[in-house]
């Protein structure tokens, strides 16, 4: 069987090979630190459990509509006007099975072969696999460690050409945690209110995970004129833990969501009903519990950061939000490993931690940007001081 030349444009998640490389060391009795899985490592709310439960005795077993049903369709409408002041109705909301689903029913619903998609970059793997999956290009614009890795309205100008069909968004941002502020937003919201042809697709899925006081925007509602060129992004994954549960949604003009709705009415079709029943609960529900768990995700950034640039030659920014960080380290590229083997690419230095220190992360390379890493600090501060003490050492071994 040859398989197709779409499936043949695209690689597996580096991220979640990680994550099974971790499994299957661990069943084998290694003693392996995993710091490549972007997950919580707390429990999904009690009481959204509760609903899921009361969902399934009350027989909320059965199909929905394609796109949602109607109770969390209206969770998600007072969401975006609670959290983002932005005001939707049911035919320009969609649910979908989690943010990356979002992602690939949006693109593959609107990009066809010769459409341009931009993507700053470091980007989430998920991104320009999913858009050659749809036979467009990503057109990459970098943006370093010396820029906070955020870029700015004259690179995205600049790359804007008449087959520019999106930009894509991510604040804050995975893999590198950095998040622009309403200004920055609105700055890059100009440059595309230039360019009438150009939609956003704000992928805000990390918007309750903010550290140091920084306030949340996305760019729909800073700038009101691209309302109807945006796709405004987030689900129930990361700020509620239910990253198993595969829920996330978006706003967005309301042929879009259609267009999207006839595309999932041929693959997924509805979300798990249990898991939307357990959504509408997560989203209406006390919204407390969240600055608690951003205020313990800082104190592990905080720990991460200030371990990891102990290390000579190693640069770690202190990311705004997410539970990223994203230390480059040119400093140590050609140094040598105490085995005789030359660190040539960041590639080799994650097998190098993974092999002598029993740590895991993903290199760079996976998402854009090298020689870097990704290291997700959502485990327990315990487990992340023994890593980076880790990473310390071997570090230091290098020659």
């Amino acid at each position: 069987m040859q398989t197709s030349a779409a499936l043949q444009r695209i690689q597996p998640s580096a991220t979640l090979a990680m994550t099974s490389r971790v499994f299957e060391l661990k069943r084998a009795g290694v003693d392996v630190i995993g710091l490549g899985a972007g997950e919580p490592d707390f429990d999904t709310p009690d009481f959204v459990k509760e609903a899921a439960i009361e969902a399934i005795r009350s027989g909320k077993t059965k199909y929905t509509n394609v796109d949602g049903t109607p109770e969390l369709k209206e969770a998600v409408i007072a969401k975006f006007k609670r959290d983002n002041g932005l005001d939707y109705t049911a035919p320009q909301i969609t649910i979908n099975v989690g943010g990356k689903h979002t992602l690939f029913n949006a693109i593959v619903a609107t990009v066809e072969a010769g459409d341009e998609v931009i993507v700053p970059a470091p980007y989430w793997v998920s991104y320009p696999d999913v858009i050659q999956f749809a036979g467009g290009t990503p057109v990459f614009i970098a943006a370093g460690a010396e820029q906070n890795y955020k870029i700015t309205p004259a690179r995205l100008e600049a790359a804007i050409t008449p087959k520019t069909k999106w930009v894509i968004l991510n604040s804050p941002s995975n893999p590198t945690g950095a998040a622009y502020s309403a200004a920055e937003l609105k700055a890059l919201g100009e440059v595309i209110e230039r360019h009438p042809h150009v939609w956003v697709f704000a992928d805000d899925m990390y918007e309750h995970i903010l550290y140091d006081g920084f306030e949340f925007a996305t760019i729909a509602q800073v700038c009101p004129s691209l309302y109807e060129r945006t796709l405004t992004v987030n689900g129930c994954s990361k700020a509620y833990a239910m990253t198993g549960w595969r829920i996330g949604f978006a706003g967005g003009p309301a042929p879009l969501i259609k267009a999207i709705a006839k595309l999932q009415s041929q693959s997924t079709s509805n979300p798990c009903s249990i898991a939307q029943a357990a959504a509408v609960a997560a989203l209406t529900g006390d919204q407390g519990f969240l600055k608690d768990r951003a205020a313990a995700f800082q104190t592990r950034r905080d720990l991460v950061v200030g371990m990891l640039n102990d290390i000579d030659g190693m640069t770690c920014p202190t990311p705004e939000g997410a539970f990223y960080v994203y230390p480059e380290f040119s400093g140590l590229i050609g140094k040598t490993t105490p085995k005789g083997k030359v660190i040539a690419t960041d590639e080799d230095m994650i097998g190098y931690f993974l092999d002598d220190a029993r740590v895991a992360a993903v290199h760079g390379a996976a998402f854009g940007l090298s020689p870097a890493m990704r290291i997700s600090y959502a485990t327990s501060e315990a487990l992340l001081r023994e890593a980076c003490t880790r990473i310390q050492a071997a570090c230091a071994d290098l020659r």
